[in-house]
């Protein structure tokens, strides 16, 4: 439970919708709101994690947390769109979504639990990362009623949902959180856990625009403007790291024990984090570095260490990180590790300073 709690990422929340009050009334939507195969995914009871809704009787689905939780008078169940039993997948039954439609009338808010049936391996591919025609269209349906919608991604890998997304008043990103998922959503959805967790890839906003968080410095982000822009511009929908709480975080008095630093060197950051909201929270505190100047064109930044500590409301907590020299090496067009002297950014938070490496070093392998 807990590491289904603290992996969760809240990746929108406008209006803070969340949490919710109990005495909301809701519609539970979505093919992946009542089944334990798509809380689990692939090699889980069985290879395609087909066998999963049957020997995980015992555990709630999505839909059940939510009645255990609200109670059964608060929450009302249409899936409006359906995987195939026994099919591939990807297969969905002929959608229903104005039987969801017609069961919004009289709710609140949606919960509109979308993402993939369980799969893995060859069986498992796919050549496109659009999420669902059919649910595509089942969250553009519920959105038209007017009703604030909070989309609940269940997906083992990034579904596209740009279209979906400016609709949407919240989403959380779930991943595969085992039997204990629905529970886990349904602790932070109502506000007894506050989410903690954070993108640990870089979300695609487009089916063909797929990047990893440690980027070339000529992959640009978000200034696209005609054809012959030449700095080969990436749009993300959310950036790796990423991820909401429903408190906030204040960074300040970034330090570093030493400026200068040579590959057998170790270097001590210390960082102070305060939760400046109202309620008490959990986050990852990251520190990323960027080399400026390379003999190798060297990626935008590359996260080095991290810590994820507990804070109540206005407490302080001074985090201490420790990077080795070693660490910021690459490898060469030579295929030998190199420390190249020069300079170096670290970000942490908001917060930036810059150290630098006195000497070179070269070596065949890393010490690590």
């Amino acid at each position: 439970m807990k590491a289904a709690e603290e992996s969760i990422t809240l990746l929108k929340n406008n209006d803070q919708i969340l949490p919710m009050a109990k005495d909301k009334k809701i519609l539970v939507t979505g093919p992946n709101a009542n089944s334990m195969r798509t809380l689990n995914g692939g090699w889980s009871y069985s290879w395609q994690g087909d066998k999963a809704d049957q020997y995980a009787q015992a555990y709630n689905t999505i839909l059940e947390a939510f009645v255990q939780k609200a109670g059964a008078d608060h929450v009302v169940y249409e899936a409006g769109v359906t995987y195939k039993e026994g099919g591939a997948y990807w297969e969905e039954n002929e959608p229903e979504i104005q039987k969801a439609v017609d069961a919004a009338k009289n709710v609140d808010i949606i919960v509109a639990c979308v993402g993939e049936n369980s799969y893995c391996e060859t069986p498992g591919n796919l050549v496109d990362l659009t999420l669902s025609r059919n649910q595509l269209a089942l969250v553009k349906a519920l959105a038209a009623t007017g009703k604030p919608v909070v989309l609940v991604l269940n997906e083992g890998r990034p579904r596209i949902i740009d279209e979906i997304e400016p609709l949407v008043q919240a989403v959380v990103q779930v991943y595969l959180p085992g039997n204990y998922g629905g529970d886990a959503l349904a602790n932070i959805v109502y506000g007894d856990v506050n989410p903690s967790g954070k993108l640990p890839y870089t979300y695609p906003k487009y089916a063909h625009s797929l990047i990893t968080y440690d980027y070339k410095p000529a992959e640009n982000m978000d200034k696209m403007e005609g054809a012959y822009d030449y700095d080969a511009i990436v749009s993300v929908q959310w950036a790796f790291g990423y991820g909401l709480s429903y408190t906030t975080y204040e960074y300040s008095n970034l330090k570093v024990d030493k400026t200068s630093f040579t590959a057998d060197d170790v270097l001590t950051f210390t960082i102070d984090v305060t939760n400046t909201g109202n309620v008490a929270g959990k986050e990852s505190v990251l520190l990323f570095t960027s080399d400026k100047v390379a003999t190798l064109t060297p990626d935008v930044r590359r996260l080095r260490a991290f810590e994820k500590i507990e804070l109540a409301p206005e407490e302080t907590k001074t985090v201490t990180l420790q990077v080795t020299g070693e660490d910021l090496a690459f490898v060469g067009y030579d295929g030998k590790w190199v420390l190249e002297a020069g300079e170096f950014g670290v970000q942490v938070g908001n917060q930036m300073m810059d150290i630098a490496c006195s000497s070179t070093k070269k070596w065949a392998t890393p010490n690590r």
